[in-house]
């Protein structure tokens, strides 16, 4: 296996990505949940932008992290693939209750 690339994150950047590390399997919030979570209320797009340069998506789920208004918002794999993992996380959550 090759050697794992060290990423550097911001104090701020490590907040964001924990905050989204709570977010129970099969639940969604939102950009402006996270930037309340974090004491920073109005870094609703600096939220944003973490969540898209995540480069452990399949560690940290940021797919579980919408709009405000409710839309879909971006995903660096695709939307339609935010909405199945979406979709996905709520049968499994089904399936294990």
């Amino acid at each position: 296996m090759g050697k794992i690339k060290s990423i550097e994150f911001t104090a701020f950047e490590k907040r964001v990505l924990k905050e989204v590390l709570k977010i129970p399997l099969g639940k969604v919030r939102t950009y402006k949940w996270i930037a309340k979570r974090i004491g920073k209320p109005k870094a609703v797009r600096a939220v944003a932008n973490v969540l898209r340069k995540n480069p452990y998506t399949l560690f940290i789920p940021c797919h579980r992290v919408i709009r405000s208004d409710g839309k879909i918002g971006g995903y660096s794999l695709g939307k339609g693939v935010k909405v199945k993992l979406i979709e996905l996380e709520k049968k499994i959550k089904e399936l294990i209750k």
